[in-house]
């Protein structure tokens, strides 16, 4: 929060616009946290709440029409040779576009708020040669709904929102480690399947040479 405070007392709303535009290609930036703090100091007058919305909007549509472009003209290939810089590896560039596959372009209105997904819907869009009109109508509208949601939270939450901040670090953790227990009990067991099964396995095959002579 001290973090995010002090930079956009440095760069105002240039950190809107450059870190969401940083973001939609693909590069590290927190999206959601920078919109967030961006409501929280237009809720005590420190800036504007139409002009964060309205840079944030702009650096998310401007980088991800940018990655469209490249996607189109660039194609497969690309994605092949460079993606592994963009975090875009081949299972999820696969992953994606069986997501587009299913669900259409229409995809493009909830990938904003998808942590992983929305930075490669300009690519996808491009590699799989959506419809420029098609891409600028989803993709935009998405945006939109996206920034307005994020920057009104911080708004709403007002003097609140650094207590939200905490609460949500907390709990994060929380599940975060309850994942993990999870995750650990189902390896343990699926693993100690694996090896009850084969000795079954090994058990049965004397048996069955035995039967067979």
């Amino acid at each position: 929060m001290e973090w995010m405070n002090a930079l956009f007392e440095q760069y105002g709303y240039g950190l809107l616009f450059f870190g969401l535009f940083a973001e939609s290609l693909a590069l590290p930036f927190p999206g959601e946290l920078a919109m967030a703090i961006a409501g929280h100091l237009a809720y005590f007058g420190n800036s504007n709440y139409w002009l964060d919305m309205m840079y944030a909007f702009l650096g998310a549509t401007i980088g991800t029409t940018i990655t469209y472009a490249l996607g189109r003209k660039l194609g497969t290939p690309f994605i092949e040779k460079y993606g592994k810089y963009i975090f875009l590896n081949k299972q999820r560039f696969t992953m994606l576009a069986d997501w587009f596959g299913k669900y259409g372009s229409k995809i493009l209105l909830i990938s904003y708020f998808i942590p992983g997904f929305r930075h490669f819907t300009g690519y996808m869009s491009g590699v799989l040669r959506i419809r420029f009109r098609t891409f600028l109508l989803f993709n935009h509208l998405g945006a939109l709904m996206w920034v307005i949601a994020y920057v009104s939270i911080g708004r709403l939450f007002g003097a609140q929102f650094e207590k939200l901040l905490h609460l949500i670090s907390t709990y994060s953790r929380i599940a975060v480690a309850i994942l993990v227990v999870v995750l650990t009990l189902v390896l343990f067991f699926k693993i100690r399947r694996a090896r009850l099964a084969k000795k079954a396995g090994l058990a049965e095959a004397p048996e069955t040479a035995f039967a067979e002579m």
